[in-house]
């Protein structure tokens, strides 16, 4: 039991299992009502300890349905280590097909380090944090652009902790097999699960898996493939699970993201025009797109400039836009040697 969240997950014994986290949450429905979190867990003896999660955000479907046929295609016995799985994390917001959580308007990857007596996002980035998390030397987030965004598939690590949990983390992502790969900075008191992760003496694994609020077959194949590389990387497993998967066509491109500068933000309402798809390369100065006033359409569109050079990352996905919305974003191409002696 844990202070605002119950659960029945017995850590020692080797068993394939499922279950749930339990919140309690009154609501005008059912005053004694309880959000009901699935979570499955496999272990096999002594091991490594992997922890496997994804619907941090709602809408953001690869790791979703990867983690739930991963959990049904592996038995106890073809593993050595554990695994624990929880495919739906902020599951009211995967079931109302939404960023946050409609019971609470929480943001799960902004709610670290939680609080144990707070609404159901909180009370889970609680548990997450001090309880689940310590228990794992590994966490895998999966997430993807959601439904606003289009992002080229990638993986993602946290410049968080010791040097050598640090080069782990950027030796397991860079086994991946990912296109391209960042390091963010969002600094060790980050409201994110990599953060937590650190702070809860783990390594932190992410990533963009796609994005649009949607699946294609290509996304899936590489959400597929990231996951059984990693699961083979810690020695869980012998053979792939999900495979058999197509060959690493190249090694990880490595990219940076390390300041607003390298994003176009909206500063008014508009029509955002792109002009180019995520995964081009592009240079500072070369047109991103147009920005479009419906309201006065007798004057021309706004031409957007790209702030950096590199690769785009990301794009927004809707045409109309508000002030504030992040329109596209740049990733400045590293070398391994800057990453590492950074």
């Amino acid at each position: 039991m844990h202070t605002g969240l119950f659960h029945e997950i017995d850590f020692e014994k080797d068993q394939k299992w499922s279950g749930h986290l339990g919140i309690p949450f009154s609501i005008d429905r059912s005053p004694y009502f309880q959000l009901k979190i699935p979570i499955f867990r496999i272990k096999n003896g002594a091991g490594p300890k992997l922890l496997l999660m994804a619907g941090n955000h709602g809408d953001e479907y690869e790791g979703e349905i990867t983690l739930t046929r991963l959990y049904r295609r592996l038995d106890a016995n073809a593993i050595k280590g554990e695994i624990t799985i929880l495919p739906f994390a902020n599951l009211p917001a995967v079931m109302a097909a939404r960023r946050r959580s409609p019971l609470d308007e929480g943001n799960l990857n902004r709610a670290f380090p939680g609080d144990a007596a707070g609404t159901p996002t909180f009370r889970l980035a609680h548990f997450l944090e001090h309880e689940l998390f310590p228990r794992h030397d590994v966490v895998f987030d999966i997430h993807s652009g959601g439904t606003s965004m289009a992002h080229v598939p990638c993986a993602l690590i946290e410049r968080q902790g010791p040097p050598e949990m640090f080069g782990q983390a950027l030796r397991l992502m860079e086994g991946m097999g990912m296109p391209f790969a960042f390091v963010a900075e969002n600094g060790a008191t980050a409201p994110t699960s990599m953060a937590a992760a650190a702070r809860a003496g783990a390594v932190g694994l992410s990533g963009e898996f796609g994005g649009g609020g949607t699946v294609t077959p290509q996304t899936m194949a590489l959400t597929a493939r990231a996951v059984d590389r990693l699961l083979l990387a810690l020695g869980i497993v012998q053979a792939p699970v999900l495979g058999p998967h197509a060959p690493v066509e190249r090694a990880t491109e490595l990219l940076a993201l390390q300041s607003h500068a390298q994003a176009v933000f909206a500063t008014r309402r508009g029509w955002f025009e792109p002009a180019v798809m995520v995964g081009a390369r592009v240079a500072a100065g070369d047109v991103a797109g147009w920005y479009h006033d419906f309201e006065r359409p007798e004057l021309p569109e706004e031409v957007l400039r790209f702030p950096a050079d590199g690769i785009v990352i990301s794009q927004r996905l809707h045409t109309d836009s508000q002030s504030g919305d992040c329109l596209v974003q740049v990733g400045r191409a590293l070398s391994r040697d800057e990453v590492v002696t950074r």
